[in-house]
């Protein structure tokens, strides 16, 4: 009996240390030496732990349309910035500010999101500045 306990337990600590490898630092998938600033359309938001991922639609100036996903938050940083779960329906056009992947695809972190409104939100993920908080490592230069 001891030992099935002794499993279960090691079983269990396993399973919810998942989320945890999963999770990452800025450094280990982004650029700082690489900031980027994206116009596209949201064509998706997901409100997932531990990031948020908005995926828009941006067109070069080819006029050929590249979906992307930007890294934000999690859910909770978000709201406590001013976002709610209405605020980025499909279709809404955003301006983008941030870092592109170590990997050159079409990702990137979000620093801060724009509306056309001009409104403008931090989007509290890992990119330096994302809370408002942090230097930008560009106004170093």
């Amino acid at each position: 009996m001891r030992m099935k306990l002794y499993f279960a337990f090691a079983a269990l600590s396993v399973l919810t240390a998942l989320p945890v490898w999963a999770h990452h630092s800025f450094a280990a998938e982004f650029d700082d030496k690489k900031p980027l600033k994206l116009i596209g359309t949201v064509t998706k938001m997901e409100w997932t732990n531990p990031h948020s991922w908005i995926h828009i639609d941006v067109k070069g100036t080819d006029g050929k349309v590249t979906p992307w996903m930007i890294e934000a938050g999690s859910p909770n940083a978000l709201y406590r910035l001013g976002y709610n779960k209405n605020m980025l329906p499909v279709g809404t056009v955003i301006v983008v500010d941030g870092y592109h992947a170590k990997d050159n695809s079409n990702r990137g972190v979000g620093k801060d999101l724009t509306f056309i409104d001009g409104k403008r939100l931090f989007l509290g993920g890992s990119a330096p500045g994302a809370h408002g908080d942090a230097q930008d490592p560009e106004s170093k230069k």
